[in-house]
């Protein structure tokens, strides 16, 4: 696979970011759907803040460089230790 050299154009706003603490993946046969939200403490109600939708090849592509940089993370700065994972009420995974 060669690497093509892209120039990425990143409004102040995007540049910016948004907080999240929450994602929600949902798909159907032609594409997965990301749903980024922030839960705050006490609530039982999400913002989405950002939904990116993909193909599947990207989704897969996304996987595996998030993969890749997670090890490269850990190697770098150390493990990431995980508290037990407990999924949210409101979080539903599956079909679209």
């Amino acid at each position: 696979m060669s690497e093509k050299k892209i120039d990425l154009e990143l409004e102040r706003e995007v540049a910016e970011g948004s907080y999240a603490n929450l994602a929600v993946i949902s798909h159907s046969s032609s594409e997965f759907v990301l749903d980024f939200a922030a839960v705050m403490p006490g609530m039982n109600k999400a913002r989405v803040k950002s939904r990116v939708i993909l193909s599947p090849e990207h989704a897969k592509r996304l996987y595996m460089s998030l993969a890749e940089n997670l090890a490269r993370y850990e190697t770098k700065v150390g493990r990431i230790e995980l508290k037990e994972f407990q999924a949210p009420m409101m979080a539903t995974v599956g079909e679209a």
